[in-house]
């Protein structure tokens, strides 16, 4: 499973979510706004608007969503390591 976490400088929701993902066991690259200034604009155009945007083959959030990767943690127990796997996170609106 792919999971990439979109972070800024000095974010406490950046740091906490990685800490979290890694508490989980869930791999994941960084990758630093502040550096990638025409990701930041694409990342605002698909409407987020808080670091850091998290993005799994199945959904995408942003702000720190202890709740969302504790299920991102369940559906890889559930289905680790396959690249067809049917489960999906439910992300509220």
């Amino acid at each position: 499973m792919t999971v990439t976490v979109f972070t800024k400088y000095r974010c406490p929701q950046c740091e906490a979510t990685k800490r979290q993902l890694t508490k989980q066991g869930i791999d994941f690259d960084v990758v630093d706004l502040a550096e990638n200034p025409s990701t930041l604009e694409q990342l605002q155009q698909a409407g987020f608007r808080q670091a850091p945007v998290v993005i799994t083959p199945d959904a995408s959030w942003s702000g720190y969503r202890p709740d969302l990767i504790k299920q991102l943690a369940a559906q890889e127990i559930a289905a680790p390591r396959t690249a067809h796997s049917a489960a999906s996170l439910s992300v509220p609106a």
